[in-house]
């Protein structure tokens, strides 16, 4: 099972027992009396303190064991002399495995600004925050599978190379193995997309949605995890080009089905986080903390464990478009033209600071809201009754607005082969997603949640670039 890692070890009782401790040191610091070096190994935010006497070791040995070095460390663990850990261990041998020469090894122990430590994305898990930010990235993870396997879902690999644009946004990475210096061409000078591997163009998904309606027509109830890509020039704290999408589609739910899963949903994810991760969001929330005490009061976020049961122990407040928009219209914000974006009336697309007025300042819980209208929302969305609006719901959390949307899919095929043609896609490309509403079809409903959206509500981070290990957005592709 290998080496016992220090998470475990901080757990034992100081036996005056023999243990070996491998990782990376974090520190080291010398006074008359002792060498003290504390070592990580990605386990726990908590360091281990190893401590050795003066002249027991060599100084060529000793000049090795620099911040950033790897270490096995054999001695005896024991209870702790100094104040800040309860056990330590008194070395009896130091193995040196790779040295980091202190002037090229860039994560001295000081602070590091988070852009600096994007340019180092394959050493910025060294580092407290970032090793915090990836466990807690597992958590939820293994949250995520954990709630679907236990109410009965069936995990369904979506394709990543595909021909359809699920959003219909048309901004898309191409998949392609012609020679870009030599294309071939159709008589009209067109790109020949005959010759290429598919035999036709094909992209980087934007969305398992579509297929994953395919497989809840058969099994009921699937959900999909798995990376999707933008192609989306922005350079925003929100956007990425590369992301994990949890995709959830059931057969035989209707839009209020929907809306009690996707709200038990990141309920049970967020206190599995809360349950589990507990040192690391501590550590998060005082780094969160020590950064606002530079803004001003009304930038200030809540503390991070507080925002967290903000979203647990309040049950969602549920509205719809309409009535969301006659909140707006009458709120302060609005009548003193303190919105960046003015409310204009119903039809248009809200902006995250109309999201979180209604989450933060009007219901001061999060919010479902519902029934769009149906020029903003994708054709796949169920009709309402009225024809202007449809069984759309967007859930909305404080700090950041929409973070799950979804709908009760239109079943009817006459409606969605009318609402393909409305928005201009070929029915050609879709024929397969038709096709379902012909042979059986039924009533069904899904959401999406982008997972980094998520994991920075979790950690309290402002930038999405800092909660993935690599980044992938415009004009960054590194490591």
């Amino acid at each position: 099972m290998g080496p016992l890692q220090i998470k475990d070890i901080l757990q034992t009782a100081p036996e005056n027992q023999s243990v070996v401790v491998k990782g990376w040191v974090r520190t080291k610091r010398e006074s008359k009396n002792a060498i003290f070096i504390a070592l990580n190994d990605g386990s726990t935010i908590h360091n281990i303190q190893a401590v050795a006497e003066p002249g027991q070791f060599s100084a060529e040995l000793l000049l090795t064991v620099t911040t950033g070095s790897c270490l096995k460390v054999t001695g005896q663990l024991v209870e702790s002399q100094g104040s800040g850990q309860t056990v330590e261990v008194k070395i009896t041998d130091i193995e040196v495995y790779g040295t980091a020469d202190p002037e090229q090894y860039p994560l001295q122990p000081k602070k590091h600004s988070l852009e600096f430590l994007r340019e180092i994305a394959h050493l910025r898990p060294r580092t407290n925050t970032f090793s915090a930010i990836l466990r807690i990235r597992h958590a939820l993870a293994f949250a995520v599978h954990q709630y679907f396997n236990e109410k009965g879902f069936f995990y369904l690999h979506t394709p990543v190379i595909t021909a359809s644009d699920a959003e219909g946004a048309g901004e898309m990475f191409r998949v392609t193995t012609l020679d870009l210096n030599n294309l071939p061409r159709t008589e009209e000078g067109a790109i020949n997309f005959k010759e290429d591997f598919f035999g036709r163009e094909a992209n980087l998904t934007v969305s398992g949605q579509l297929e994953g309606e395919l497989g809840a027509m058969a099994l009921s109830k699937i959900y999909t995890f798995g990376p999707t890509f933008r192609a989306e020039n922005s350079n925003t704290t929100r956007h990425l080009a590369e992301f994990w999408m949890i995709e959830p589609e059931m057969a035989f739910f209707e839009l209020e089905d929907n809306m009690d899963l996707a709200e038990d949903f990141v309920k049970k994810v967020i206190t599995y986080a809360l349950t589990n991760c507990k040192d690391d969001l501590n550590f998060l929330q005082n780094r969160l903390a020590e950064e606002d005490k530079n803004k001003p009061q009304n930038e200030r976020s809540l503390p991070l464990l507080e925002k967290l049961a903000f979203v647990v122990d309040n049950p969602f407040e549920r509205i719809t478009y309409t009535q969301a928009i006659e909140i707006l219209l009458k709120s302060k914000p609005q009548k003193e033209g303190k919105f960046q974006f003015p409310v204009t009336g119903w039809g248009i697309d809200l902006s995250s600071e109309h999201e979180r007025y209604l989450v933060e300042k009007h219901f001061k819980k999060p919010v479902i809201l519902t029934n769009y209208p149906r020029e903003i929302k994708s054709f796949y969305m169920k009709l309402d009754e009225d024809g202007k609006t449809v069984r759309a719901m967007d859930v909305l959390f404080p700090g950041i607005g929409e973070i799950i949307g979804g709908s009760q899919r239109e079943e009817d095929y006459e409606k969605l082969l009318g609402r393909v043609h409305e928005v201009g896609i070929d029915p050609e490309n879709v024929w397969w997603y038709l096709e379902t509403r012909k042979f059986g079809t039924a009533p069904h409903s899904g959401f999406g949640l982008g997972f980094e959206r998520l994991v920075q509500f979790v950690t309290g981070m402002g930038n999405i670039r800092d909660v993935i290990p690599f980044p992938r957005y415009p004009k960054s592709a590194e490591f």
